[in-house]
């Protein structure tokens, strides 16, 4: 772990202490001026969007943004696979685009044509890979400029559906409809804005959705009163609920797909570096495989030669058959495999259990999800 890992890893238990030492006040009280200093922020720009001083800018199609209101982990990726796919199979035109989280590269980039990968998860971002390389057919473009990167596909690619990723607070492109995700096992975010909890903003944004998905929610304590508090805040909104299932395993070794019932009863060790590593852990258990042990990274980690002899024995030493790890981890995993043990990627999919027909009406997509 990084110095700036283990930085961020204390910031966390001290904003989310119930019982703090006297440093973790200070941290807390630091993080709350914060908070204040962010909503203002917010505030001021949304009302410069609403009010019609800061002007937003069309593009020649429709665009469908999926975001959130907190930050990480809420099923955006897997959602915007579900919707991409379902609009391909309906005959659209469809493309992708995100900022490429963590990559190393700026500006505007086109991650795949359609056709053929042409950006490695350095440049893109490992969300922008795993979407390419999951949608084969369906142009992904990445760039923090998400208005100049939605020119550059409609004049390059015509599409008839862009699908944003991860772009609610992006206000200044104009979306046809947005979809606000939330997360039944964390749907708050702590109830306070960042840096203090993790609110990218207050809740009253949520009445900016055309409509609303409550994700994860097999997993979720309290959905009905998750959807009482969404009532209030938005009345009228449709609202669905969607679990995420996973539907297939891939060894990242030689390529090959395996059934997902292989997994039952093998030792496994689960590898992460994601926003939600719980609900991670709790799908492998689901699967039926008997989880001996978890390593869990930074959301977005980039794997090293010493994460590499780490799980190779974190693996012998639990004796785990297999290590399993995320999809999307797969894509940075890839050149960083250990030895003497399979790692299998485990995909998972969207399915809507509840309110697909209000969505679709709602958003003008298809959103009808097949169970995996």
């Amino acid at each position: 772990m990084s110095v700036w890992e283990r930085l961020e890893a204390f910031v966390l238990r001290a904003a989310r202490a119930e019982a703090p030492t006297a440093t973790e006040r200070v941290v807390q009280g630091l993080l709350t001026l914060g908070s204040v200093s962010y909503g203002g922020l917010v505030r001021a720009r949304n009302a410069g969007y609403n009010t019609g001083l800061l002007r937003t800018r069309r593009l020649g199609c429709r665009v469908v943004c999926v975001g959130n209101l907190t930050v990480g982990g809420t099923g955006k990726t897997p959602t915007v696979l579900a919707l991409a796919a379902a609009a391909t199979a309906a005959g659209l035109r469809v493309c992708i685009m995100l900022r490429g989280y963590g990559r190393q590269r700026s500006g505007v980039q086109v991650v795949s044509d359609g056709q053929r990968i042409q950006r490695d998860w350095r440049d893109a971002g490992d969300e922008a890979v795993l979407l390419a390389q999951r949608l084969r057919g369906v142009p992904v473009v990445v760039g923090e400029n998400r208005v100049a990167a939605g020119r550059l596909i409609v004049e390059r690619f015509g599409p008839q559906v862009i699908f944003l990723d991860d772009g609610f607070q992006h206000r200044r492109l104009h979306r046809d409809a947005d979809l606000v995700l939330v997360d039944a096992t964390d749907p708050f975010g702590g109830g306070r804005l960042l840096p203090r909890g993790r609110l990218r903003e207050q809740m009253a944004g949520l009445r900016r959705a055309q409509a609303i998905l409550l994700t994860r929610a097999d997993q979720g304590r309290d959905t009905e009163g998750i959807r009482r508090r969404v009532e209030c805040v938005a009345p009228g909104r449709p609202m669905g609920r969607g679990i995420f299932r996973p539907v297939a395993l891939r060894e990242l070794a030689t390529g090959c797909g395996r059934r997902m019932p292989e997994i039952r009863g093998k030792r496994v060790l689960a590898v992460s570096g994601i926003a939600n590593p719980d609900s991670f852990h709790q799908m492998v258990k689901q699967s039926g495989a008997v989880l001996v042990g978890s390593l869990v990274y930074h959301d977005h980690h980039a794997f090293t030669e010493e994460d590499r002899g780490r799980m190779g024995e974190a693996a012998r030493l639990r004796e785990a058959e297999w290590i399993v790890t995320t999809d999307k981890d797969a894509v940075r995993l890839e050149a960083r495999l250990p030895e003497g043990c399979p790692v299998m990627a485990m995909e998972i999919a969207l399915e809507i259990i509840e309110g697909a027909e209000a969505l679709e009406a709602a958003l003008g997509v298809p959103v009808k999800v097949c169970r995996g």
